[in-house]
């Protein structure tokens, strides 16, 4: 199945579909979606009766009409197509992932998540479309995952290159930020054990599948204000019309009212009108080609004009987990004294940096990790499991020892006489190096600093750059003490921080943003970025984050990738630009249509109006049928700009609309004087007029 990315405006299947659907946007109740649309459709209603009964009757205007009716119904049908182009694109990508979503059979547990040593699971087969929210559903390798879940239990592999495009497996584990699951896709190794939190039929592929679909796209606050603006041009046009026939029967003329019905098209707004769907349809397919989810177009506008981008540190600029990078022994004891007390300390710790310190220790000394004996064979008591709370893990061994690990601080308070010097200096120089220290004693005697490391992003420095040009404050928001969260900053280049964040001082940020006006945009993926999510205009969830974060977040992005938020913004100025420019483009096209057909028109009727007759057009027939087919062809020749989206580079939102406005204005003004002259000369050399 191809997805949206591999299909072109000329691929002949698409156009196919599109000239077909634009023709079933011909029901009232489809053009009623668009004010200007709906009144075109109308006066060429009225236009085509007009036009029969001068054909019926023989009168001298009848071939003009008839043309000219033919063109007001190509106006209609043209951004007809403009819209189902844009649809179509959309709809690629979502039988693309609907191709994904089949009935599955899953493996509902009737026990507990976890059984008791030395059982197994206990379960019954039922189907996917049977499950409920918080259903417990073992899932084994090579199984579709039947609904969009959390991990509770165990760590896999994952498949989800069906939503994501990426080939390459991800971990999904218990316990962190990366336990969100997602139905449809599957698992490659191991087996979880997951909590249902969405019913079938409401999941993240079916609201993934609805938002791509461009006919579900509710227009944005933007959209609708300038379709207030359209349908308020309209109105003006039509008093200006009526005054202009009014003025004409005063002086004893009389104008066909075809003419006046076709005068009345051509100078509404009929080509941003007929685009503006298309143009926000098209953008919130680019989003999807670049791997991001967005719940409302409102978002992708905002997006545009964000002023300052919050990160949340931990799986957003650094990679999820920190990893244990080195033992740092105290004076007097070995390396592979401290690694292997360390290791035994973390036995009870299934954290995914209590797992890193095993691995560790197994890969420098060859610690045999007994986790799954409980370490009765190297003589342990009793296991500590890591808590929040105490930030400490350890064990108490049959001989009588203690063995701790844990942060610095909450370690340090039980030692007499407070931490060595030289223990000290080891903990304050992985703090200032960007990592995190954890103390390993064995009773009160400390033995040393296990560094854990946080992992920078690759590449993420220079996007960040990109970011600051493109006037983008960035800040890195982490629980991390000052010392770490600075050198962590430095090294990732963001602009400033916020250290030992709660997710009260995240909000207390993003308030304090918004209130001074700038729009915040925030990613993140854990349970504590939720509410920062939710209350910042632009929230960008990572798709390896948590089923809480994903529902706070107005955009997801597939790819967890922290960086694709200039993507983001790139779409979103590119929206607000084109929409602007073509808007421009189209007023200005009015403007000129003006100043180009009512002198040819109803110079017989005032004659002063002569002097203003630049364009020397061929009569007031071939006058108003060029500008009728102009009106047309226009729309039709925008419609691949209107889709591609109007060149924005990274220069400030202020910047990019005057460049454009500069360009598109003057192009709207230039390009009827031209192209209706062109017309003129073609009809009447052809004799059609």
């Amino acid at each position: 199945m191809r997805t949206s990315e591999d299909i072109r405006l000329t691929d002949p299947a698409l156009l196919g579909r599109a000239v077909a659907l634009a023709f079933a946007k011909f029901h009232p109740r489809s053009l009623a979606t668009n004010p200007v649309t709906l009144t075109t459709a109308a006066v060429s209603v009225v236009a085509t009766i007009l036009a029969a009964i001068e054909i019926g009757r023989g009168g001298p205007h009848g071939l003009v009409l008839g043309q000219i009716c033919l063109w007001l119904w190509a106006t209609v049908l043209f951004g007809n197509i403009a819209e189902a182009l844009a649809e179509g694109r959309g709809r690629a990508r979502a039988d693309s992932l609907r191709a994904t979503q089949s009935e599955t059979r899953a493996r509902l547990l009737t026990g507990p998540a976890v059984p008791p040593s030395g059982r197994t699971h206990e379960w019954r087969e039922v189907s996917s479309r049977d499950l409920g929210v918080d259903d417990l559903v073992l899932v084994r390798v090579g199984d579709l995952v039947p609904a969009d879940g959390e991990v509770v239990a165990g760590i896999a592999s994952i498949d989800e290159s069906a939503i994501t495009g990426e080939s390459a497996p991800v971990i999904r584990e218990s316990g962190g930020d990366r336990s969100a699951v997602t139905g449809g896709t599957r698992v490659v190794s191991d087996q979880i054990v997951m909590r249902v939190t969405r019913q079938p039929g409401d999941s993240f592929l079916d609201r993934m599948i609805g938002l791509v679909e461009g006919a579900r796209r509710r227009k944005t606050p933007n959209e609708i204000a300038l379709t207030i603006l359209l349908v308020s041009l309209t109105l003006i046009f039509l008093l200006v019309v009526v005054a202009l026939e009014a003025f004409a029967s005063w002086s004893g003329t009389l104008i066909p009212v075809g003419f006046l019905i076709a005068l009345l098209v051509t100078l509404i707004p009929t080509t941003i009108s007929a685009l503006l769907s298309a143009i926000g349809i098209a953008g919130m397919d680019r989003l999807v080609r670049a791997g991001v989810i967005a719940r409302s177009g409102r978002a992708v506008e905002a997006a545009g004009d964000v002023d300052v981008l919050l990160l949340d540190k931990t799986g957003t600029i650094t990679f999820g987990n920190r990893m244990a990078d080195a033992f740092l022994p105290a004076p007097g004891v070995s390396e592979r004294a401290l690694a292997e007390t360390a290791a035994l300390a973390s036995l009870g710790d299934e954290t995914p940096e209590g797992r890193s310190i095993l691995d560790l220790a197994t890969r420098r000394f060859g610690f045999a990790a007994d986790r799954d004996g409980e370490g009765r064979a190297l003589g342990v008591s009793r296991m500590v499991p890591f808590s929040a709370q105490t930030r400490i893990s350890g064990v108490d061994l049959a001989d009588g020892r203690v063995i701790r690990k844990g942060a610095a601080d909450a370690i340090l308070r039980h030692v007499p006489g407070g931490a060595p010097a030289a223990l000290a200096q080891a903990v304050d120089q992985v703090a200032r190096g960007g990592g995190t220290p954890l103390v390993v004693t064995d009773g009160d005697r400390p033995l040393g600093v296990i560094h854990l490391k946080d992992i920078i992003k690759p590449g993420i420095r220079e996007r960040f750059a990109e970011l600051r040009r493109m006037g983008i404050r960035t800040v890195m928001v982490t629980g991390d003490n000052p010392l770490t969260a600075a050198a962590i900053a430095a090294e990732a280049g963001v602009d400033d921080v916020l250290a030992e964040a709660t997710p009260e001082r995240k909000l207390e940020l993003i308030r304090a943003e918004q209130a001074e006006g700038r729009m915040v945009a925030m990613c993140g993926d854990g349970t504590n970025d939720a509410p920062a999510l939710a209350q910042a205009d632009v929230g960008v969830a990572m798709n390896e984050g948590t089923a809480a974060a994903k529902e706070a977040a107005n955009l997801i992005d597939l790819d967890s990738d922290p960086t694709k938020l200039i993507e983001v913004v790139m779409v979103g100025k590119q929206l607000l630009v084109s929409r602007g420019a073509l808007t421009t483009f189209s007023i200005a096209n009015d403007v000129a249509k003006y100043f180009a057909i009512v002198p040819a028109l109803f110079a017989g009727v005032y004659p002063a109006l002569g002097a203003l007759d630049i364009m020397d057009l061929a009569s007031p027939e071939s006058a108003i049928l060029s500008a009728v087919i102009f009106n047309a062809l226009v729309i039709l020749a925008l419609v691949p700009l209107a889709l591609r989206g109007v060149a924005a580079r990274a220069a400030s939102a202020a910047a990019l609309l005057r460049r454009n406005l500069l360009i598109y204005g003057l192009g709207g003004l230039v390009a009827p004087f031209i192209g209706i002259k062109l017309i003129d000369l073609a009809i009447t050399g052809l004799g059609l007029v």
